[in-house]
């Protein structure tokens, strides 16, 4: 009976230690330590590929952000003091590297209107892991939230975010992250619930 309640503590105690392993890999990189350079980009690679795949609605985009996000890292490191953490920082700087492409690619013309979200979303995930219609999904349904919300919600509910380092990433206060996360989630689910109404009509017909 006591496992739930400490499950979320747990988490959270994981989830701190991780984040101070990778603030001081961050750190040791600052002296040029090859290990902790390594250590460093591979800890969170993953958090920041994610993250610039929601934020900038173009999955085809993403790996080139995220490797723009670290070299724009690696070439600040020396004025990272850890004062926040790694994550924190690496983030607010992801979320620099996808407004300055969005700028970029508004100020070009547009060689095709053909691709839309879902096609980009499916070319982007691997067809053959577990649970990629899904992926495709949700894709689709965080694309049509407004952006601040969408942000809020990959942060906290998918990069994993504590509320107070996501509101830090968002330079807002952490009582509009949490609005914004609610209101996310109240629309998704609301989404959810009409594709699955629909669902049994169409298959009907």
């Amino acid at each position: 009976m006591l496992t739930p309640a400490l499950s979320a503590p747990r988490e959270e105690v994981k989830e701190a230690s991780r984040d101070a392993s990778i603030t001081a890999w961050a750190l040791a990189a600052r002296s040029g330590d090859p290990d902790a350079v390594d250590l460093f980009v591979r800890a969170l690679h993953r958090d920041v590929r994610r993250y610039v795949t929601f934020l900038g609605a173009d999955p085809q985009s993403a790996d080139d952000l995220t490797q723009d996000t670290f070299l724009r890292a690696l070439g600040s490191l020396h004025r990272f003091e850890g004062r926040s953490s790694a994550r924190t920082w690496l983030l607010s700087i992801a979320r620099r590297a996808v407004i300055d492409s969005i700028r970029y690619s508004s100020s070009r013309p547009r060689l095709s209107d053909t691709d839309d979200w879902q096609s980009a979303a499916e070319r982007a995930q691997p067809r053959d892991l577990p649970g990629f219609d899904d992926g495709v999904a949700l894709a689709e349904l965080l694309d049509a939230l407004p952006d601040d919300r969408r942000e809020a919600f990959v942060l906290t509910q998918l990069v994993g975010l504590p509320y107070a380092e996501a509101a830090s990433v968002s330079d807002c206060p952490v009582g509009t992250v949490r609005s914004r996360v609610a209101r996310a989630r109240t629309s998704l689910i609301e989404w959810l619930d009409e594709a699955e109404h629909r669902t049994p009509v169409a298959a009907a017909a």
